[in-house]
């Protein structure tokens, strides 16, 4: 009998088939539900985590942190997870012991990004490079750190905001060569640079359609006939959550209750039917009699 397919080799052969939307998912009871929503992948964004850690995306979360979350995501679903790995949590020695951990973690693959520390959100100014050589090297660690084959390394590079297209362009091309699978491109800034990048760099292509960034807000099969094969919606969900968590808050302060939003929470049963409950009081009622 062959054995399973890896999370690797499920996220690859999704993204073949056709190009997937992948949501940001903050906790594993979301990734369970993006997973019952009918989504073929899923995506920790550094961001989100540190967001809900209290802290801003400036890579002050460790890599055990970032693990501990992938690994409780990968045991809540069977969907393939992609993880932001930042940049890595090092030099190229300490990016093959990133892949490592986040491979053991059950993961599908991450992505490095090209910028130094302290790095910033990919939306914001002041992000400064590695060059072009450092990011290199640690592809080519995290390529030969990988045990399954099919663990996706995707390269990341932040250049359109410091240096222009053509350099994220060119990046892009070196970035391949040192063995990357697929290419995520950050802050492109139009639609015309989405299709002008896609037209240039010949690969598995990432966008990311995060909200109130750069980007513009495209949509998924726009950029799907331009040949994106992977659509990130890093914080969408979490946003939506914050606000509701902010007007349940609100509500019970002013008004002295919470009736107004019960129509905009989670029923009991729809929690415990994510939770899965009620294969426990099975279980429960077959362990004791």
């Amino acid at each position: 009998m062959s054995a399973d397919p890896s999370p690797g080799k499920r996220f690859r052969d999704a993204w073949t088939a056709g190009a997937i939307a992948v949501p940001g998912v903050f906790n594993a009871l979301v990734a369970r539900m993006a997973e019952w929503q009918g989504f073929q992948a899923i995506y920790l964004s550094g961001a989100a985590l540190s967001a809900a850690a209290a802290v801003p995306d400036l890579g002050l979360l460790s890599l055990n942190d970032f693990v501990e979350q992938a690994r409780a995501i990968t045991q809540a679903t069977n969907l393939p997870l992609l993880c932001d790995a930042d940049t890595g949590f090092g030099e190229a020695w300490n990016v093959e012991r990133t892949v490592r951990l986040f491979e053991t973690a059950g993961a599908a693959g991450i992505h490095l990004e090209d910028q130094q520390l302290p790095k910033r959100c990919g939306h914001l100014s002041g992000k400064q490079l590695v060059e072009p050589e450092v990011m290199m090297a640690k592809i080519r660690a995290a390529v030969a750190a990988r045990t399954d084959p099919d663990f996706v390394i995707v390269a990341r590079t932040d250049a359109r905001g410091v240096q222009g297209l053509e350099e994220s362009i060119r990046r892009a091309r070196l970035y391949l060569q040192a063995g990357a699978d697929a290419i995520f491109p950050e802050a492109l800034e139009t639609e015309a640079e989405f299709s002008e990048f896609a037209q240039a760099v010949s690969a598995p292509l990432v966008a990311n359609m995060t909200e109130f960034g750069r980007s513009p807000n495209l949509d998924f099969q726009v950029l799907a006939g331009m040949g994106y094969r992977m659509v990130l919606y890093p914080l969408s969900a979490f946003r939506a959550a914050l606000l509701a968590a902010r007007d349940t808050l609100v509500a019970i302060k002013e008004q002295g209750h919470q009736r107004d939003v019960l129509p905009r929470m989670l029923t009991r049963l729809e929690l415990y039917d994510l939770l899965r409950y009620f294969d426990y009081e099975a279980r429960d009622r077959r362990y004791f009699g």
